[in-house]
């Protein structure tokens, strides 16, 4: 039977101003300068050697009209070498705005690497110091660079990074990033399309199927994909995992902004993470057979179950979040009998009658931006007051035991035994962590209890089985740090501005998986022979995606995610740290 329940959140939800703008993803793009904007000429203080990379200049002009604003961060460790003086740098930048066109801000990093100073990109100061320098936040910011140090910076700092590869750039560096693009202005187009895909304005002139050409259905297209549309009560259809759920809750608060009442269907393994949602009145669960990875068979019985607590929402329209590889169709079709008049969907399979709203989104996106994304093709922008992140209502306090704020969660586990860390590891990383000094919560479901007993080892606090998602959620909320795979907690993270360790495994796409606008520093072998199976258990013997992650890899993670130390470390772990320079 599904579960049906009201929930009191009109104070929790986000609400539109009337006239107000629509949020925006991106405010500015930060550019490394050699091997992105120009050719990469070692230690070059002369500026007659400046020579721009092909089609730099028109694609700068694009994110300019576009109203970006645009910073250089580089390193040029020239400078502590000697190899160059400030006078000479200064004469090369000259140069790039000639030819090139202005800058809002340069920011450069005149260190080595023996400095071991907080600007050189891997470290993510440069990205702060743009930001700031741009009255933006690290969030609001994209990164284009051509190495794996620009990424891990720009992700450190919670930006977004463009890997626009080089022949000098490593494959793994490659492999690693989040988002790739062919060159300087295949990036800025992509930067664009991603802005402009959260804005209604963006989709009112596509038709939202296909099949159906007449005049009359042009024109009631049109009428149907207005932006800013007010409706009454809408179904809102997000059925998968908690982490899906999470994923989807700034395409559900966009909605929420312009509706009446959101009446949210999910699955069980989604409900407590429905319930954390702002925007969200009503909730629904019943798992759909076409979704769930362990689905009960079809009935006669169990559809028209559900179809009796469809017709009952009542619903003026309805909004069908998937992930890339599910179809919305099935459950459109029962939209549909129940006398749904506006479905919207993304779907790249011929819907027929079945969508009003037919929205296709390119693979890769990040699923917190394609749900964005279909909620203003349908007419729901995120308005301007509601910054586009992750967002959960308020929990009760996290266990008592947990202590003080400032501990790092390490959540070894995941429902996809693909995705979770292997124990010994996860053991040895807690040894490390707590010898360095920092406070460390195990935590983990009640079919993790003797995982988290295992992993915690008795030197760190062991919550396995004690938390529900909300209390999980509000240990989350006091932790310095956030340890973990690619599965919920990490969106949990996202969701309360949590730096993330993401130990990530291939299976699934890194850029459009991945902690959403958070600082994160990502581990883990990106070429790992399950990269994109979508496997749910490991197909490949010893889980080598993670299995080779060093405890020092997170400790140093950690570090450069500025996660401050609980306590003095232990004798010789000081000593370890004091021979590595941290």
């Amino acid at each position: 039977m599904p579960q049906v329940e009201p929930d009191q959140r009109r104070s929790t939800r986000a609400t539109a101003r009337r006239g107000g703008s629509v949020s925006r993803l991106f405010d500015a793009v930060l550019l490394d300068r050699d091997g992105t904007l120009i050719e990469d000429v070692p230690y070059n203080g002369n500026p007659e050697r400046v020579r721009p990379m092909p089609g730099a200049r028109a694609a700068l002009d694009a994110l300019r009209s576009a109203g970006l604003r645009l910073a250089v961060v580089t390193n040029q460790s020239g400078l502590a070498k000697g190899l160059f003086t400030e006078a000479q740098l200064r004469a090369v930048h000259a140069r790039v705005e000639q030819v090139l066109g202005p800058f809002d801000a340069w920011l450069v990093c005149p260190h080595d690497d023996d400095d071991r100073c907080s600007c050189r990109k891997p470290a993510p100061e440069l990205i702060h110091a743009a930001a700031r320098r741009l009255g933006t936040t690290p969030q609001r910011c994209v990164l284009v660079g051509d190495i794996g140090r620009d990424v891990t910076a720009a992700l450190a700092a919670g930006a977004q990074a463009v890997l626009v590869p080089t022949p000098l750039t490593r494959p793994p560096e490659t492999s690693a990033a989040p988002w790739v693009a062919a060159d300087l202005p295949a990036a800025a187009a992509e930067i664009l399309r991603r802005q402009a895909a959260i804005d209604p304005a963006t989709h009112r002139r596509a038709l939202p199927s296909v099949g159906l050409p007449s005049p009359a259905t042009v024109a009631s297209a049109v009428r149907r994909s207005r932006p800013s549309r007010r409706a009454g009560t809408v179904l809102v259809v997000r059925s998968d995992s908690a982490g899906d759920v999470l994923v989807t809750g700034p395409g559900i608060r966009a909605v929420a902004a312009h509706a009446r009442r959101v009446v949210l269907l999910c699955g069980p393994r989604g409900r407590a993470a429905a319930d954390l949602l702002p925007g969200v009145d009503t909730v629904i669960e019943h798992q759909l057979p076409w979704i769930d990875p362990a689905p009960a068979p079809v009935t006669p019985h169990d559809i028209a179950t559900l179809t009796t607590a469809l017709a009952a929402v009542d619903a003026d329209e309805a909004v069908i979040f998937t992930s890339y590889h599910q179809s919305p169709l099935p459950l459109a079709l029962l939209l549909r009998a129940v006398g749904v008049e506006r479905i919207c969907a993304i779907s790249d399979d011929y819907p027929g009658s079945l969508l009003d709203v037919r929205h296709h989104v390119p693979t890769g996106t990040p699923e917190p931006e394609r749900a964005l994304s279909l909620a203003a093709a349908a007419g729901y922008p995120l308005p301007s007051d509601d910054e586009p992140v992750l967002r959960l209502r308020p929990v009760p306090p996290p266990p008592a035991r947990v202590g003080a704020p400032g501990y790092v969660v390490l959540h070894p586990g995941s429902a996809a035994q693909s995705r979770g860390l292997p124990p010994d590891l996860a053991a040895e990383i807690v040894r490390t962590l707590v010898g360095a000094g920092h406070r460390v919560v195990v935590t983990g479901g009640p079919d993790e209890v003797a995982l988290t007993a295992r992993v915690a080892g008795g030197i760190a606090v062991d919550l396995g089985g004690g938390t529900g998602l909300a209390d999980l959620a509000a240990t989350v909320a006091g932790a310095a740090a956030v340890v973990v795979g690619n599965t919920g907690p990490a969106h949990l993270a996202a969701a309360y501005g949590v730096p993330v360790v993401s130990l990530f495994a291939p299976t699934v796409p890194f850029g459009q998986w991945g902690p959403w606008r958070v600082p994160t520093v990502r581990l883990g072998d990106p070429d790992a022979p399950c990269r994109g199976t979508r496997a749910a258990t490991c197909p490949v013997p010893g889980h080598p995606c993670l299995s080779r992650i060093r405890p020092e890899e997170v400790l140093a993670a950690l570090t450069l995610l500025g996660v401050p130390l609980s306590r003095p470390p232990t004798t010789a772990v000081a000593t370890a740290l004091a021979r590595s320079g941290r």
